[in-house]
């Protein structure tokens, strides 16, 4: 869109078929205002060798049927249409009304369901009452604006407090939720994949005891409220506010059963050792503030036990790691025994002392490390332009190990959880910095 419309430069974008049509639908409805012309290949293309890949660029366009290279050029140099040579800031897309007619419960349900604004279990319905009360937890005005590119690939679906005040009657929130759930909403659009890729959404600070986040004892199951309808919350802001949907603006081969609650959780902040800070401190926040952080990523992997004394804790999760080589980012979930044990007996004066110690003690075969798609597709190509480690990583023998797990800064602890158990989750997630709640009380 920038080449042609910034620079007039004739442009053709080659893409998996499974994105032309969100290229030539949503992406052109909402972000280009102008149709982009596409050719396209088959999916997938991750983990396939390069004479498959030839083959493709030797085959037939999937949008023409002409054989790819010929597609290419008539793409580039055809003369435009009537059609294309639209060019401007698209129009605004045409809001639903207000208010729906009335109608029963049974048809509204589903006509929530038909159109996408549920997450296909019963929402709340939201009643102009119930929006109106809801809409009391927060200080700001309902038309105002909360963000405008949120949808999927950052395209253009604006959004203002009272809708997500409505999708937070439908999750069941009480008004004492909408700060954070305005917080939440701020973060669109959220992370997507064509892989199993999920989300957690952990807070911090005061906020957790005043809604009364479960930090403790089955912190990541379905047992407090505010748990359970935060999460569904996010879910319901991505389908409704991101306007993702399966086959047309998502593509998600097998999703991911994280993403019923999405990993929704406070941190135990209070039975954290001496010297381990909260994350969002550890991000720069001060501690008296509430604050909400997005993590994402794929893998979630279940220690399987409790730790042992004779197997000090960060040994097990050096060895766990190896299921992690996509990111170079680690995020562990540990009870606060597990954190206590890690603190007083293995000498680990803070979560960033365990993670330079898992940066640089952490090794997965380079074999290993370049049979992850995400890996050979995304920081392959950055190794043979010489960036390191990569480069490195691309030249040793496939039984070389290597630390997969270069910046301990992306190693990040949570620690949550009722001590009943020492217990530990590893994951590839990612976290940000977090953004705060109390802007949205």
């Amino acid at each position: 869109m920038t080449l042609e419309r910034e620079y007039g430069i004739p442009t053709v974008s080659l893409s998996n078929e499974n994105i032309v049509s969100f290229g030539t639908g949503p992406h052109q409805k909402y972000s280009t205002g102008m149709p982009l012309r596409f050719v396209g290949v088959p999916y997938p293309f991750s983990g396939l060798p390069e004479n498959k890949l030839g083959e493709w660029l030797l085959g037939k366009d999937r949008v023409s049927g002409k054989s790819l290279m010929p597609a290419i050029i008539d793409a580039l140099t055809a003369p435009l249409t009537a059609e294309e040579q639209v060019s401007g800031t698209p129009p605004e897309a045409v809001a639903e009304p207000r208010f729906l007619p009335p109608d029963t419960e049974d048809n509204l349900q589903r006509l929530f369901k038909d159109r996408g604004w549920t997450d296909f279990n019963p929402v709340i319905l939201p009643t102009e009452e119930r929006v109106q009360a809801m809409l009391k937890g927060t200080s700001h005005r309902p038309d105002e604006l909360v963000k405008k590119d949120a949808g999927t690939f950052g395209t253009s679906r604006p959004f203002t407090v009272e809708k997500v005040a409505i999708i937070a009657v439908m999750a069941g929130a009480k008004p004492e939720y909408l700060p954070v759930i305005l917080a939440l909403a701020s973060q669109v659009p959220y992370m997507d994949s064509t892989t199993s890729n999920a989300s957690m959404v952990l807070l911090n600070g005061p906020i957790r005891k005043e809604i009364g986040m479960n930090s403790g004892i089955g912190v990541l199951s379905p047992t407090a409220e505010a748990n359970s309808v935060i999460g569904r919350s996010m879910n319901l802001i991505h389908n409704i506010i991101q306007g993702y949907k399966e086959g047309e603006t998502g593509f998600s081969s097998l999703g991911n059963p994280l993403r019923y609650n999405n990993l929704t959780l406070a941190e135990n902040e209070e039975a954290l050792p001496e010297g381990w800070k909260p994350v969002h401190v550890e991000n720069g926040h001060p501690p008296e503030a509430s604050v909400l952080t997005i993590f994402s990523g794929w893998n979630f992997v279940n220690c399987s036990g409790s730790v042992v004394e004779h197997y000090a804790p960060q040994l097990l999760m050096r060895d766990f790691t190896r299921v992690l080589a996509a990111t170079g980012s680690a995020t562990l979930i540990m009870d606060p025994s597990v954190a206590r044990q890690l603190r007083d007996t293995q000498g680990f004066a803070s979560k960033g002392a365990l993670g330079e110690w898992l940066s640089k003690n952490s090794e997965v075969p380079a074999a290993t490390y370049w049979a992850n798609s995400i890996t050979s597709g995304m920081m392959a190509p950055l190794g043979r332009q010489g960036l390191e480690p990569y480069a490195t990583w691309l030249k040793v023998p496939g039984e070389t190990l290597i630390k997969h797990l270069p910046n301990a800064r992306n190693i990040r602890t949570v620690v949550a959880g009722g001590e009943t158990a020492s217990v530990w989750f590893l994951t590839d997630f990612m976290g940000g910095r977090g953004v705060s709640i109390d802007e949205w009380r």
